[in-house]
């Protein structure tokens, strides 16, 4: 118990305390300059402000941000169905794939492709994970074989394997 007086009677010697005055002084100079920049880049980046509008967002509207975004992309999306052109069901079924990934990484699932990404995934998150799997195999085939025939059946059927995840994870 001596020792820790002791120790506590010289830091508070008013001859050390004097001498710590000016490098006091310094460090709250420092420390209010570093404080008005780091809220100069909060100001500056927006960061704060889009935090603040996903979560309010969120709670005032039960939904995710973006929701209303997302169900234009998705009806752009089958209304490429609505046309009789094989090139515009690839790029509806390519299209749905990017889409999925987008929400994926948005979502924090870590990958650098969306295979990675639904590797990390369980049938707890999306209970069709096996038939999403095949609608991406299918975007891999549109994507990679040239010669791949995608019928408009196929096509609406790997849609709503698509649908049916956007659905289980409450986006549409």
């Amino acid at each position: 118990m001596d020792i820790l007086f002791q120790t506590l009677s010289a830091i508070n010697n008013p001859g050390l305390q004097q001498a710590l005055t000016p490098y006091r002084w310094i460090l709250g100079i420092v420390g209010a300059l570093l404080l008005l920049f780091s809220l100069y880049i909060l100001a500056r980046t927006m960061w704060l402000k889009f935090s603040l509008l996903f979560d309010l967002t969120e709670f005032f509207t039960f939904r995710p941000y973006g929701l209303r975004r997302m169900t234009g992309k998705w009806q752009k999306i089958q209304q490429r169905l609505g046309t009789a052109n094989e090139a515009e069901y690839k790029l509806a079924i390519i299209e749905a794939d990017g889409l999925l990934n987008d929400i994926l990484l948005r979502m924090g699932f870590r990958g650098e492709t969306l295979g990675d990404r639904l590797k990390t995934l369980t049938p707890a998150i999306i209970p069709n994970l096996n038939d999403v799997w095949q609608a991406h195999q299918t975007r891999n085939n549109v994507v990679h074989d040239p010669d791949y025939r995608l019928p408009l059946g196929e096509a609406q059927k790997t849609l709503a394997i698509y649908e049916q995840a956007f659905g289980n994870l409450d986006l549409i």
